[in-house]
């Protein structure tokens, strides 16, 4: 019997399935379960976008293999978007690249860019496809620590000066999952000029740009020469409810689009045509109340998840982007131990922050993912808890 590649066994145990497992048992035994766990939206896709894939699935003409990086009715539409919302101007022919879900390109990322025994920079709680896909090229991981009294934010000057000359790729994420916080231009010219200074590559994932209950987040492309040292990712998953659609797309530095396109040719065989179609029409309703009241669902949610959360004597920030709230849990407990009373004794899933990366010890996570209704009593059954 063949056994696993050893790659397979450097993978750290992928959290969200274990959550799942326990989250599973309970409702197996007939518990009345409210799962703020994973972030998978609620609500449907907007019905615009659903009749734009129907009509265009209906045609033959989608029904081939859709080679290469877009079509360029796709690109252009990327290209519209990102002079709309950020006013930075991309070239369509070499700076757009279509993608089957941002989380296929991030896990790709690292077999264009990253050799065998080279640093990547990774932030730390985060996402676990930055540590994956570095372990499946060969790569070495550093992680930059994310904390409170920082913003949330890489301090970059503490990375050690021979780790920077070992790096090659730095993963960042604003809005950011798990925290909510929303990094400032400043930080990303800082980000960009440290990149230019050890010639390093940024990745910077953006799923969550359209999510946000206040100023729109910016874009780290809006710096000034930062297309020479970074490529963006884009989500349709999160801001259209579309998870199980698979679309998405980087955009940036040509080069490295070029080299990560040439990976995805030799493993897919491009985004289906019609799904492209569906993204068109969705990047251009932006402004249509479906998606623009989607912002006013979670905004209240939010609000009462967090002011339950407080009078229940939880020491919780309302995050400014994303459909999470990263919850400070109360002093002298532990996030494994409160997850688990919150499972065993409330019968609420949520996410254990240090499961994400040392740094979340202290901290669970909430998705927003749950209706106001379900909220409250989730919230009715936490404040019945003595910590």
């Amino acid at each position: 019997m063949t056994r696993p590649a050893n790659r397979l066994s450097q993978l750290p145990p992928y959290l969200f399935a274990d959550v799942t497992r326990k989250k599973r048992a309970a409702i197996a035994a007939g518990r009345d379960v409210i799962d703020f766990g994973v972030g998978a939206p609620d609500h449907p896709t907007p019905r615009f976008i659903v009749d734009r894939m129907v009509e265009a699935v209906q045609d033959p003409a989608n029904h081939p293999y859709a080679f290469g990086t877009g079509t360029a009715e796709f690109r252009q539409a990327v290209v519209d978007y990102f002079k709309r919302r950020f006013e930075v101007d991309l070239d369509v022919a070499t700076e757009v690249l279509a993608l089957l879900g941002s989380k296929e390109g991030i896990g790709h990322l690292p077999i264009a860019v990253v050799n065998p025994g080279a640093t990547v920079l990774v932030p730390e709680p985060a996402y676990p496809v930055y540590v994956s896909s570095t372990i499946f090229a060969g790569g070495v991981c550093h992680e930059m620590p994310l904390r409170e009294e920082n913003g949330w934010l890489p301090v970059l000057e503490d990375i050690p000066g021979d780790v920077r000359e070992k790096s090659v790729l730095m993963h960042l994420n604003y809005p950011n999952n798990p925290t909510g916080a929303v990094a400032p231009l400043s930080f990303f010219e800082e980000a960009v000029a440290f990149a230019r200074k050890h010639d390093i590559l940024i990745a910077q994932d953006a799923p969550y740009a359209d999510l946000y209950f206040g100023d729109p987040p910016p874009s780290m492309l809006q710096v000034d020469g930062a297309k020479d040292v970074c490529i963006e990712f884009h989500s349709f998953s999160k801001t259209f409810n579309m998870t199980g659609w698979r679309l998405a797309f980087a955009v940036g530095n040509a080069e490295v689009l070029l080299a990560l396109g040439k990976v995805k040719s030799n493993l897919d065989s491009g985004v289906f045509a019609a799904l492209q179609q569906a993204g068109v029409t969705a990047l251009n309703g932006m402004d249509r109340p479906e998606i623009k009241n989607q912002m006013e669902i979670y905004k209240g949610r939010r609000d009462l998840l967090v002011s339950g959360l407080r009078d229940a004597g939880w020491p919780v920030t309302p995050p400014p982007a994303t459909f999470y709230v990263w919850a400070k849990i109360p002093e002298g407990t532990d996030c494994w131990n409160v997850a688990t009373r919150l499972l065993d004794e409330a019968d609420v899933v949520v996410t254990p922050g240090a499961g994400l990366g040392k740094s979340g010890d202290g901290f669970v996570r909430f998705s927003l993912c749950v209706d106001e209704e379900r909220t409250a009593e989730a919230v009715r059954r936490i404040a019945k808890l003595s910590w």
